[in-house]
């Protein structure tokens, strides 16, 4: 058995892990993949020879580079079945706010809440395709991926229509009082989801910090989105929530090219 480092300077989601996962699906010398994405490095635990390996990666072109490979006695590589379930509960969660605030963003006519709740199912996909594909075949992985990607893409397009025709159409104000309340429970959705997996004992592992830099990030949208509630009260003016909502699009359809890749 062989432990090859490899420094990859554009993993920094969990979106290249899964693509990097599939890419490597099909060789079969891989036994185990390590990701430490806050530091940019993989670790394949492999027989034979990484030249095959090291020629895959560089095909992603996310900027791979060997760093050592060296034999290694570790042979066990068991799969954290708690980790497992902690990722269904923060799966679950995203999923049920995605169905949560594209609701009551369409009854608000709000497109920061709408644009959130894509984003939200984004999250979704993305742990789905992982969870979903555990012993699937490559064929398998790669349906999911698009399926996912073009779906979420084709929310977004519709999304930026709206938001164009509400830009340059008579100013329909928002619900401000939904938008706030909403985002606030679904920050404190993602405020608990963080919760759990900082105490999981498993925090430290890269995957699972991965998951944690993930769902900070939408905290951040949260805020976003508040915010712009609060500036459609003060300002009586929809251009806030327009603003919020493109910003977000933008995010989900960046998202959904990365899952895009992972059908190539």
């Amino acid at each position: 058995m062989q432990e090859t480092i490899f420094e990859i300077s554009k993993m920094d989601c969990p979106s290249e892990e899964n693509l990097i996962r599939m890419k490597l699906d099909g060789i079969s010398g891989v036994k185990n993949l390590d990701f430490d994405i806050p530091n940019r490095k993989l670790s394949v635990f492999h027989k034979g020879q990484p030249d095959q390996i090291e020629k895959s990666l560089q095909e992603l072109n996310l900027g791979t580079k060997k760093l050592s490979s060296v034999p290694t006695e570790q042979t066990n590589f068991e799969e954290n079945s708690t980790q497992k379930k902690l990722l269904w509960t923060v799966l679950a969660i995203n999923f049920a706010f995605f169905i949560i605030e594209m609701t009551t963003g369409l009854i608000s006519e709000s497109m920061g809440l709408v644009a959130d709740s894509l984003d939200m199912l984004a999250d979704s996909f993305v742990y789905g395709i992982s969870l979903f594909a555990v012993g699937g075949t490559l064929a398998r992985k790669k349906s999911i991926a698009n399926l996912a990607g073009y779906f979420q893409i084709i929310l977004a397009v519709i999304g930026f229509a709206e938001v164009l025709r509400r830009f340059f159409m008579v100013e329909e104000l928002p619900d401000f009082n939904t938008m706030i309340i909403v985002s606030v429970f679904a920050l404190l959705a993602n405020a608990f989801s963080l919760y759990l997996l900082q105490r999981s004992k498993s925090k430290e592992e890269a995957h699972m910090k991965a998951s944690m830099i993930f769902t900070s990030n939408d905290v951040i949208i949260n805020l976003g989105v508040i915010a712009a509630g609060l500036l459609v009260n003060w300002l009586n003016s929809s251009k806030p929530d327009l603003i919020i909502g493109t910003i977000v699009f933008i995010l989900v359809i960046q998202g959904a090219i990365r899952i895009l890749k992972l059908g190539k």
